[in-house]
């Protein structure tokens, strides 16, 4: 089979995009991996630093076997700052081993999520070392939109991974003093990035974009102080991450300020899980404001088997059923062999497809998603085909008829077919 790199921005929204998305995947612990040592290491080549942290050099087979198991999305997290040149000028060497897994991937009919990762952590000055910090980000992003300006809708986005919020201006244990003010740069660094994106020019005028919340974490982003950008084109979704509870799904062994579990499923853990679920819905899908959540999981090594897969499938349940996205955290090793391009456990994949299916279930031609197909969807795509500003499509996918990825005429006259066939 000959692909051909989707090039199209199509007239969905970004609520629309991201429940179109699937099963979702982390491509972890690869190009985002850092350290001064890898260049000593490794000669300083793209493939020292892709391979330093335990992954096997990345091949398209493997990028297929993501598909071909079942995902819909890839997520590739990338530290930006390896073999960088002067004036924080992106290796042109390193940005082409990470677009030829990014076209792998689009080749292979997955949406890809590309970010600025932790980087060595060079963001973490940024209150104290705002000027070169602004600029060395502006200079990743305008570099960044230049490079993939032409690509279509199945390419994200996401401004930065986990280091937007700064504990040497605020700790949340310790009162409000400075709290406003690492809000304030989260939302500037934030509202920075959109701007770079929207005036970069090809299809970045429309491009879906991810929002970091602050610190990525669940409660801090839903604090009224976390503002979303001002965006002209409406289209942006927030990131959070889950790794809750923090002795179950972070700690592997005993640590200084917590014991590690081997086991999760209490009723205090389906409680805490739905509460923070519900805390998304509420703060954001509920106002319109899509989300994705970049990474959740857990470490296998010294956990309980069947805890792992149900913590897994668990928050992969919740978050769907409130029409979050949740992309899960894999590593080498981990949940997807890289080596035989299958998921280790059979078990875990086949309960996340039965999750996938059971949400994208819907009725054709059901565009109200009122759980039936009538008149009124056919008038719903009628006004809209017509442009009308009134018209919200809660359900497009049902009303693709043609299945082309597009809603037209010609899905138009097959609803007034199956409408005439359902009255006679």
């Amino acid at each position: 089979m000959v692909f051909v790199k989707q090039t199209e921005m199509r007239d969905i929204t970004t609520m629309e995009l991201v429940r179109d998305m699937g099963i979702e995947i982390n491509l972890g612990n690869t190009y985002e991996s850092c350290g001064d040592w890898i260049a000593q290491w490794g000669e300083g080549t793209p493939e020292s630093y892709e391979t330093a942290w335990g992954s096997p050099v990345i091949t398209r087979d493997m990028i297929q076997g993501y598909a071909d198991e079942g995902f819909g999305v890839l997520r590739v997290p990338v530290a930006w700052s390896n073999m960088m040149g002067e004036n924080y000028t992106i290796s042109q060497e390193y940005l082409s081993a990470v677009c030829e897994v990014i076209d792998w991937a689009l080749d292979c009919n997955l949406y890809v999520i590309m970010n600025l990762h932790y980087d060595g952590g060079w963001l973490e000055n940024l209150p104290n070392d705002k000027d070169n910090c602004m600029k060395k980000y502006s200079s990743v992003w305008t570099q960044l939109c230049d490079e993939f300006k032409n690509y279509g809708d199945h390419l994200i986005f996401e401004s930065q991974n986990e280091e937007l919020g700064w504990s040497s201006l605020w700790n949340r244990w310790g009162g409000t003093e400075g709290k406003a003010e690492s809000y304030s740069l989260v939302n500037e660094v934030n509202q920075t990035f959109v701007d770079i994106v929207r005036s970069s020019g090809g299809n970045n005028e429309k491009r879906h974009l991810l929002i970091s919340g602050y610190n990525t974490d669940i409660e801090l982003t839903c604090d009224s102080l976390f503002e979303m950008p001002s965006d002209p084109a409406n289209r942006c979704a927030v990131s959070v991450h889950y790794y809750t509870p923090a002795d179950f799904a972070i700690l592997e062994e005993n640590a200084d300020w917590s014991k590690a579990r081997s086991t999760w499923g209490t009723e205090a853990d389906f409680a805490e899980l739905n509460k923070n679920m519900d805390m998304l819905k509420n703060t954001f899908i509920d106002n319109d404001i899509p989300v994705i959540i970049g990474e959740y999981g857990c470490p296998k090594k010294n956990k309980n088997e069947e805890s792992v897969r149900l913590f897994l499938t668990s928050v992969c349940r919740e978050a769907y059923e409130r029409q979050l996205c949740p992309v899960l955290w894999d590593v080498t090793g981990l949940h997807y062999n890289r080596d035989t391009c299958k998921m280790y456990d059979t078990q875990l994949k086949n309960s996340f497809n039965d999750i996938i299916n059971k949400n994208t279930e819907s009725i054709s031609g059901d565009l109200n998603n009122d759980s039936e197909f009538s008149v009124a969807d056919v008038v719903l795509l009628q006004k809209w085909l017509l442009s009308a500003t009134d018209v919200k499509l809660e359900n497009w996918k049902s009303a693709d008829l043609c299945k082309d990825d597009r809603l037209d005429v010609f899905d138009l006259c097959l609803m007034k077919q199956m409408l005439i066939q359902k009255i006679n």
